[in-house]
């Protein structure tokens, strides 16, 4: 089999979704491949991401505008970097992340899709869908889910 090409990750800035982007850091050094991490948000004024905020607690990086995404994926980048990917390239995406990722891939010619397992095993991702779920059956790449939660 050969080495993977380019392998596209998914990131929310969430400490789960950092363990995949440094997995997919990983597997894209092993391969010499390149690495697109993805951080897929709707824009949000100010007062919106506060309010919500206040609101959510420990799930409020869910909520980001276009700099908290750029915030992200920077992080993103320097782990990635960190782990040993080589060459990296961050991608925002306006929009939902199951078709946010598909795009990536299809966009990039991507051959690894990388997430991780959050929210695979939640009663509401078994009957409402996941990231990983969705992805798994519709990227039509291979796909790592990896163990982050």
């Amino acid at each position: 089999m050969a080495a993977y090409q380019t392998v596209v990750v998914g990131t929310d800035g969430s400490e789960s979704s950092f363990a995949a982007v440094d997995r997919a850091a990983s597997v894209a050094a092993d391969s010499g491949a390149q690495l697109v991490v993805v951080c897929a948000y709707y824009p949000a004024s100010k007062h919106d991401v506060e309010k919500a905020q206040d609101v959510l607690g420990d799930e409020a990086y869910q909520v980001v505008g276009s700099a908290p995404a750029e915030d992200t994926l920077i992080s993103a980048r320097d782990r990635a970097t960190k782990a040993g990917a080589r060459n990296v390239e961050t991608v925002p995406v306006v929009g939902e992340p199951v078709e946010a990722l598909r795009k990536t891939v299809s966009d990039r010619s991507a051959d690894l899709l990388v997430v991780g397992n959050r929210g695979l095993n939640t009663l509401a991702g078994r009957i409402l869908g996941s990231v990983p779920s969705e992805v798994a059956r519709k990227s039509g790449v291979d796909v790592l889910i990896v163990h982050t939660t």
